[in-house]
């Protein structure tokens, strides 16, 4: 039987403005428009494997406040179980603030709140199967993946790890042979594809934007093509891989074809606004 996708990861509310140029520091663009959007890397790939067919349980935390109970809502409307997902009196759930310009570049600046009370309590409310992939970003504190990946681990799960934004990996995935998702800058700044897969003993898959991505495994670089769009809003492309990527795991797709699966999901996202799209 196909596994579940468990998410473990942040939760926000993106307030987007849309603008002809991103503006530089210091300066003031004026004659933008104005969207509200669910957002949080972990949120975002989990509506991406929720749309995919999988099912998606997630662990992770919104404030007490409206933001969170639309956050929550809009998991569940996507088919998202929210039941693991803690409400924090005292804390504002996760915010983020996103400038987008007309070829769909963007600059994105975080509050994260709530996300960052999420820890290995919230993790373990959710339980983790032999068939299930376990998909983990880093918008939430080390304690929180690193209980994530050995609650994984210990039931024989698949584990995805997606380092964004770039930090090192935490020193327990060592050797658990995670699934590493990296960006081409992320990549970069954790010294490349081949020191991740050193540390992590597993395969890594550097995506490229409209130049698709290159599956890592066992020395050998696959290139994954991305098909040509009109690019109209590049925010959570990446989520949507993910997403899609864990959803095509779960279903028994071998890594390339869940791989290539995913290539073609964030393309057709960018061609809409928002980071759901």
């Amino acid at each position: 039987m196909p596994g579940s996708v468990v998410v473990v990861g942040s939760i926000n509310v993106d307030l987007v403005v849309t603008l002809d140029r991103l503006p530089a520091a210091g300066e003031t663009v004026i004659g933008g428009r104005f969207a509200r959007h669910g957002g949080g890397k972990g949120a975002n790939q989990a509506v991406a494997a929720a749309r995919a067919g999988a099912r998606v349980r997630f662990a992770g935390a919104v404030g007490a406040d409206d933001f969170g109970a639309d956050a929550v809502a809009d998991l569940a409307r996507a088919g998202v179980d929210v039941g693991a997902i803690a409400r924090l009196d005292g804390e504002a759930t996760g915010v983020a603030l996103i400038a987008v310009d007309r070829e769909g570049r963007n600059q994105i600046a975080v509050a994260s709140g709530a996300n960052e009370r999420v820890g290995a309590a919230m993790v373990g409310a959710v339980r983790i199967e032999a068939a299930d992939v376990c998909l983990l970003g880093f918008e939430v504190p080390d304690e929180a993946v690193v209980a994530g990946a050995r609650a994984a681990a210990a039931a024989g799960a698949r584990i995805v790890v997606n380092p964004a934004p770039a930090r090192p990996l935490p020193p327990p995935l060592r050797g658990l042979r995670v699934i590493a998702t990296p960006n081409a800058d992320e990549a970069r700044a954790l010294g490349g594809a081949d020191a991740i897969a050193d540390g992590t003993g597993g395969p890594v898959i550097v995506t490229h934007g409209a130049r698709g991505a290159v599956l890592h495994d066992g020395g050998e670089e696959i290139r994954l093509p991305a098909p040509a769009v009109d690019v109209v809003d590049t925010t959570g492309a990446g989520d949507a891989f993910n997403g899609v990527l864990a959803a095509g795991l779960a279903a028994g797709l071998d890594l390339r074809a869940a791989a290539e699966r995913a290539v073609e999901a964030a393309s057709a996202s960018v061609r809409v606004a928002g980071a759901r799209g």
